[in-house]
């Protein structure tokens, strides 16, 4: 489910950079295996929960993965919103931020990259990182949307397009967020401590303390 959240997203990504009007139905075929995972890994975990009663650490993987299942049929659907801006007139907007959206895209992607192989490994550092990560991805929209700001007005025939760029930005940073959401739900998992809603036990963490030094270089 996980692989195929990482793909749908490049897929729609790269489909509307290039406005490749044929990535629609291949995303709508891989969100709809996204859909099907949720409800048969739902399924599963209320089956062991009814007869295995499991404590403790495997009761925390469970509750883990019922929330980590949500989160990713969820960026299958941001994913789908991306795709069907491609077949959009896109105009000359998106050349304004194609350097920012490529970098945006990317960190987006590393993020759900690892939250997803911290899960599989248990890796409580690995996602500490991601949740430093996220900043980065919200400075990029925040950047996106303030040059659409300014560029609209002046270019009024590119209204609908810079518009369009301003939702696919908004696409992509629910993304990081839920990606963020699985790197929290990991931490839970492995350490019990609950640090959604900026509840950082681990602010002080080595590796969080890594993402925000990597950010303040590359800004």
């Amino acid at each position: 489910m996980g692989a195929r959240c990482e793909r749908i997203v490049r897929l729609a990504f790269n489909g509307f950079l290039t406005g490749a009007s044929d990535v629609v139905q291949e995303a709508a075929l891989l969100d709809a295996e996204i859909d099907r995972d949720e409800l048969e890994i739902h399924a599963l975990i209320l089956r062991i929960l009814a007869l295995r009663q499991p404590v403790a650490d495997d009761l925390r993987f469970l509750a883990t993965a019922l929330r980590l299942i949500t989160d990713l049929e969820r960026i299958g659907d941001e994913a789908v919103n991306i795709t069907e801006r491609a077949v959009e007139e896109n105009g000359h907007a998106k050349t304004r931020v194609g350097d920012e959206f490529g970098l945006m895209a990317a960190a987006a992607l590393e993020m759900l990259h690892l939250a997803l192989d911290a899960f599989l490994r248990g890796d409580d550092d690995q996602a500490a990182y991601v949740l430093g990560c996220d900043d980065a991805v919200d400075q990029r929209c925040a950047a996106i949307i303030a040059t659409m700001t300014a560029y609209m007005p002046e270019h009024a025939g590119e209204l609908r397009s810079g518009l369009c760029v301003v939702r696919v930005a908004k696409y992509l940073e629910r993304i990081a967020d839920h990606a963020t959401n699985v790197a929290e739900e990991v931490i839970f998992m492995v350490r019990g401590d609950d640090v959604r809603h900026g509840r950082w036990q681990i602010a002080t963490h080595p590796a969080v303390t890594e993402a925000a030094s990597a950010i303040s270089v590359t800004r």
